[in-house]
């Protein structure tokens, strides 16, 4: 959860597209209609396109309207429809029957003085090898980012008095394309990898690529002879440095600084002082790329929807990283942890592959039951929208509304109306590249049309039972999962579960965390000695119980413990 919004490279680019801003104009009288037509110049994308056209409508131009958009809450209002096979100079309309959010209509929008700016989000079509074809957007590195994804098209910034009750109607040239990502250079310590899967490249019918980013200890060069412990650390897409390592001591922001000391972290410069004292383990740091059509990351595992993303991971990618860097190979020096959307793959890795991996230290992990699918219990709520099950105890008059995220004094940030709602105009067919539709593409079933099948409708909340109960099945819910198998492999994850979350996470993700430790206390035969940490007071997401420094010396002494007779525990301790 979380995905970072960041602002977009090259910076001379953005530039340029702010001194675009024509002056101030008058939108062409609409009779009672309000309408923006979107086209295209050959010039600006070969071929027709079929994708998502977009009008982004903002009160200022800093940032452009296209980033300020696609945010769990904070939002300035977009309005959206589909294209298909639209070619060079014939328009798109968005008009008022267009979906919008977070206002649901151009008709409803205010009269007043706007800047506004338009994007088409380009499909790429899949001929995958389970036989359906369809149109998504092929990642281009940039992390389903679709606002900054190279061959993206958006137009100029456009001044605009806008009032529906006249009427309107605005013409934009979306002539622009965004440039390819370019990749970090590498330097003494941090390496960048990216691959072609063969195994996801025969799912999609296209090349498909994985990838990591590798952190190397002090001295790796200079002792050629020894092999490292690795942490695999999960999480969203990125190709920054592990845990933010950076030599640079740029002064942060009191505001950052006080965020962090809230849940324990520190800031990247001081990672890398920790990193390279005399004292500190030496170990190999690994992050692991692999967006989809869909989010992006794969959740890293194989799914009916985004292909066998878990085999590409640690069968191409992990044994291609042991080849090129000094990695022990063996299970006893893999380590797993990650946040969010992390925690739940190390967790879900660790439970998975029990014999593959170590131990994991999981942070304020994404729903690992999905009876408290953050606040929804998909397998008995009707409606993802509203408390039923408050209603049913109640005189049936009220529908409470189901949030999705709060502040950590209780106040509600965004609910899961508002969250559909704008996962729904970011993209049908579950291509919203969000959230909701990210764990519907990891964990869900494929429909007849080819797309995950929702576990809800995204405009008025009725939850298909059989969608999570497929997700069950299938053993995504990761407590239902470790409470069917735990005689088989309970034995192989004894002392390796390590959980923390915050008291008032901001998407309610420690509910689901008392459910798994729940289970795991009352296991036996064997018992687990799992171990979980909960921030309090009043600790947000992101909160972890000492900072990533000291997790990192945690896992070097679990790993000198549980070692076997005979491993190398000495050699990579030097100073």
């Amino acid at each position: 959860m979380n995905r970072p919004r960041r602002t977009p490279r090259p910076l001379a680019l953005v530039a340029l597209v702010a001194l675009a801003v024509t002056p101030w104009a008058c939108a062409a009288p609409g009779g009672n209609a309000t309408s923006f037509t979107l086209s295209f110049p050959d010039s600006a994308h070969d071929g027709p396109i079929t994708g998502r056209a977009f009008v982004m409508i903002s009160r200022d131009s800093s940032p452009q309207p296209r980033f300020q958009v696609d945010r769990f809450f904070g939002s300035s209002p977009m309005f959206a429809v589909d294209v298909d096979s639209l070619a060079a100079a014939k328009e798109a309309t968005v008009d008022a029957s267009a979906l919008g959010f977070p206002v649901h209509s151009l008709a409803d929008l205010p009269a007043g003085d706007y800047y506004v700016q338009a994007m088409f989000n380009v499909y790429t079509q899949f001929h995958r090898s389970d036989g359906y074809t369809i149109w998504a957007h092929m990642d281009h590195w940039e992390g389903q980012h679709f606002e900054r994804s190279a061959g993206n098209l958006y137009s100029d910034i456009l001044k605009v008095h806008l009032d529906p009750a006249r009427g309107f109607h605005v013409a934009l040239s979306v002539d622009h394309k965004n440039p390819p990502i370019q990749m970090p250079a590498d330097t003494k310590y941090v390496k960048h990898i990216k691959i072609q899967s063969e195994r996801l490249t025969k799912f999609w019918g296209h090349p498909m690529y994985v990838g990591a980013t590798v952190l190397l200890p002090k001295g790796y060069d200079e002792h050629p002879n020894v092999r490292y412990p690795v942490v695999y650390d999960q999480g969203h897409f990125n190709l920054r440095p592990p845990f933010g390592f950076s030599p640079d001591s740029q002064a942060v922001p009191p505001r950052m600084q006080a965020r962090l000391a809230d849940v324990n972290r520190e800031t990247g410069h001081q990672f890398y002082e920790s990193w390279m004292k005399p004292d500190f383990p030496r170990m190999i740091v690994v992050t692991f790329q692999h967006p989809t059509p869909y989010y992006d990351d794969s959740y890293a595992v194989n799914s009916a929807n985004n292909g066998p993303y878990g085999d590409a991971l640690l069968e191409e990618l992990v044994p291609y990283l042991e080849s090129h860097f000094r990695m022990i190979p063996q299970p006893w020096a893999r380590v797993l942890t990650g946040g969010s959307t992390g925690g739940w793959e190390s967790l879900a890795l660790q439970v998975f592959h029990p014999r593959f991996f170590d131990g994991t230290w999981t942070l304020y992990p994404d729903p690992v039951d999905f009876r408290h699918y953050q606040l929804v219990n998909v397998y008995q709520d009707s409606n993802a929208f509203v408390n039923g099950q408050a209603v049913s105890r109640s005189s049936g008059w009220e529908s409470p509304e189901h949030p999705m995220m709060r502040s950590t004094e209780g106040q509600p940030l965004q609910t899961y109306r508002g969250m559909s709602r704008m996962e729904a105009v970011l993209g049908t067919h579950d291509r919203s590249g969000q959230q909701i539709a990210a764990w519907e593409a990891a964990y869900g079933p494929v429909g007849k049309d080819g797309y995950p099948e929702p576990v809800w409708n995204k405009l008025n909340g009725h939850i298909d039972h059989s969608v999570p109960e497929y997700m069950k099945e299938h053993g995504f819910d990761l407590r239902a999962y470790l409470a069917a198998h735990w005689d088989s492999i309970g034995p192989d994850l004894v002392d390796k579960i390590h959980v923390d979350v915050g008291d008032m996470d901001t998407y309610f993700l420690n509910v689901a965390v008392y459910d798994l430790q729940a289970f795991l206390d009352s296991a036996t035969s064997p018992a687990a000695h799992a171990t979980f940490h909960y921030g309090r007071p009043e600790k947000p997401h992101g909160w972890q119980h000492t900072t990533t420094a000291n997790i990192l010396r945690e896992m070097a002494a679990y790993i000198t413990k549980h070692a076997p007779r005979g491993a190398d525990i000495s050699g990579w301790k030097y100073r």
